[in-house]
């Protein structure tokens, strides 16, 4: 019964290890690629524009926008059930890299493509700062 408790814990490896670390502080940071400027989300050991080897942690704007979403209304787990309904969405950050996350909203409904959002983090009681968005005021 307490694994359906549970949340899902993501995995702290060697690639993602600096970006928790800096969620961990509120800050969202993605790798820019010193080679050839390129800003990249998620997490990966070389370059998804040029495949260079040379990446570099730098801090987001924390600003973006939603390029799409979907509203859950039914928990995937008992752990997410008073979270429901829920927004998860695909949002643009403005320097390029798109991320998945949540939205933060008083009124699912209220979604819509190309809100501005701006980042907010969600301390988890197992230790793990998630990055989540809310509208922005523009």
């Amino acid at each position: 019964m307490n694994e359906m408790l549970t949340r899902n814990i993501p995995p702290i490896t060697a690639e993602t290890a600096e970006y928790w670390a800096s969620c961990a502080r509120h800050e969202l940071q993605i790798q820019r690629c010193l080679e050839c400027g390129t800003c990249q989300f998620f997490p990966r050991i070389m370059c998804t524009a040029c495949s260079g080897k040379s990446l570099r942690w730098v801090r987001a704007s924390g600003r973006g926008q939603v390029k799409s979403f979907t509203i859950v209304r039914r928990a995937v787990s008992e752990a997410y059930a008073a979270e429901v309904p829920y927004v998860v969405a695909l949002v643009e950050l403005e320097e390029g890299p798109t991320m998945m996350s949540n939205v933060v909203v008083g009124n699912v409904d209220e979604i819509r493509i190309g809100m501005p959002l701006e980042v907010v983090f969600d301390d988890w009681p197992e230790g793990v700062s998630i990055p989540k968005f809310k509208p922005r005021m523009v």
